[in-house]
């Protein structure tokens, strides 16, 4: 996260006022173009482990960036239907899940429908669409708010990945600490014509799925959510 951090809070400091100058043309320019990056090697490998595990017969959900995996346990186990992809950059985060599950006991092992996938979520969303598997649902649990004003194309929704994002369908859900975040990617989806839901979102504190979500509650931030169904 690109917070700026003082002690145990989180505070989110930006020169930004207001949904961003440029955010529409961006967003139009990258609805207009091809995002045509080379794969990288790992995350075809990583892929590939996805499909050998992936039942095309189940739903799937898929929990972008999911961190330590925490979230993405809270989905299988209350989905036990479907499956469940968590996927995160960082082998150490994802590690960490692992690690908790071998400390307990039998009755909390990892659910067996959810696979967490060590790869860059980039190229997975890409592979995702080129193989034309679709999330029934889609969470992405407070993204990276790099709040300068000058890293707007680093933002999710001013990037060349977006119109993939929204391509690949399903139900959207998105939460952040930083209302403007998801202001402007409620913005960023009406400019595809894609309408969308964004409330306030206050948890209680039993009910937090990642520490990000357990730390702004302890530390008593405004939590925000977004909803859109991308079809």
């Amino acid at each position: 996260m690109s917070e700026i951090i003082s002690g145990d809070s989180l505070e989110i400091v930006t020169n930004q006022q207001g949904i961003h100058q440029n955010l529409h043309a961006a967003v139009h320019k990258h609805l207009s173009t091809t995002f045509e990056k080379p794969y990288h090697d790992d995350n075809l490998v990583a892929f590939e482990s996805f499909l050998r595990w992936h039942q095309s017969d189940k739903p799937l959900f898929l929990d972008s960036c999911c961190g330590v995996g925490e979230s993405t346990v809270h989905l299988a186990r209350g989905n036990p239907s479907v499956q469940v992809l968590g996927c995160d950059i960082s082998t150490h985060r994802l590690a960490k899940v692992n690690k908790q599950s071998n400390n307990k006991n039998n009755d909390e092992a990892l659910p067996e429908n959810m696979l967490l996938l060590h790869a860059d979520i980039i190229d997975i969303w890409r592979l995702l669409l080129a193989a034309d598997i679709r999330p029934l649902q889609h969470t992405i649990l407070y993204p990276n708010p790099w709040p300068k004003s000058k890293h707007l194309q680093r933002r999710w929704h001013g990037s060349a990945i977006f119109p993939t994002i929204i391509t690949l369908g399903g139900s959207l859900v998105m939460r952040s600490n930083w209302a403007l975040y998801l202001q402007e990617f409620s913005a960023a989806l009406s400019v595809a014509n894609i309408d969308s839901q964004l409330t306030a979102y206050a948890p209680e504190l039993a009910e937090a799925i990642t520490p990000f979500e357990r730390k702004y509650i302890r530390s008593c931030h405004k939590l925000y959510q977004l909803q859109a169904y991308l079809g």
